[in-house]
């Protein structure tokens, strides 16, 4: 086989279907190219409590990506990093001033799988990973002693747009701002400089495979860098225009096994 490939996915909206499992073919499919030498790895926005179960379940042996590029880790292997960048206390603190000042509906603190919220929610509860999570409750101001990996915000949405300029303005040079689409808007910040190319580049510098044997699949806004710069950076049939307009290329949706056709074109 020639020099293997480094494949990186997403998880919601791209390698899961919307009731968020795997289909046979895409599972298939993943675990035939890990098998035949091929690096399959996650690259997600999820920390890694909500992503080990998907990473089990493709019988993976790989670093993994997690929130964003902010935690970069291999979960058998400790020879790999791991590497995890932070927000500053001091301008996590402020975040969370001007989210307040703005009358943001819920407000989430996350130091890798560690959780602090204002109060508890249907949604946050059920939806934004706090189930089966340590989390801590109360004044965020108090409660947070140390810096952070990541702030989730689920704002008013008649002043999400306002809201994300003000922090933009304020924090520009330390945060890097990431939304989210329906159902739910939210914000998610993580340090400036962060995103899951960074994250990616590090795995395959691991493995010694060069940028032109890259293939990254992804949907949403927060796959934008890894889309960009891989070799071959796929867009999910559902992914937001702006992702399409930079791929190299576009497959089927999430829901037509869009991963699993464009590999078996590529590799097969």
């Amino acid at each position: 086989m020639k020099q293997p490939y480094l494949i990186a996915i997403d998880l919601d909206g791209t390698t899961l279907k919307n009731d968020k499992t795997v289909s046979a073919r895409t599972k298939q499919t993943l675990r035939r190219a890990a098998k035949e030498g091929h690096k399959v790895c996650i690259a997600t926005g999820r920390p890694h409590h909500l992503s080990k179960a998907y990473y089990e379940e493709l019988e993976l042996d790989t670093p993994l990506v997690n929130f964003n590029g902010a935690y970069v880790h291999h979960p058998h292997d400790p020879n790999f990093g791991p590497y995890h960048t932070t927000l500053p206390l001091t301008t996590v603190k402020e975040v969370i001033a001007i989210c307040e000042r703005f009358n943001v509906r819920h407000i989430m603190v996350e130091l890798l799988d560690n959780v602090y919220i204002r109060e508890k929610d249907i949604i946050m509860d059920h939806s934004f990973f706090i189930a089966d999570r340590p989390f801590h409750q109360g004044d965020l101001s108090q409660l947070l002693t140390e810096d952070c990996t990541s702030i989730l915000i689920q704002p008013q949405e008649s002043n999400m747009n306002d809201l994300f300029r003000q922090l933009q303005n304020a924090h520009a040079e330390v945060i890097e701002q990431r939304s989210w689409g329906a159902p739910w808007h939210m914000i998610e910040i993580i340090r400036h400089g962060v995103n899951k190319w960074v994250g990616v580049e590090r795995i395959a510098a691991y493995y010694g495979i060069p940028r032109d044997r890259i293939i990254a699949f992804g949907d949403e806004d927060n796959d934008l860098e890894m889309i960009q710069h891989a070799g071959q950076g796929v867009a999910m049939g559902n992914a937001i225009d702006a992702l399409k307009e930079v791929a190299y290329a576009v497959t089927s949706s999430n829901e037509e096994d869009g991963i699993a056709q464009y590999l078996e074109k590529v590799l097969w």
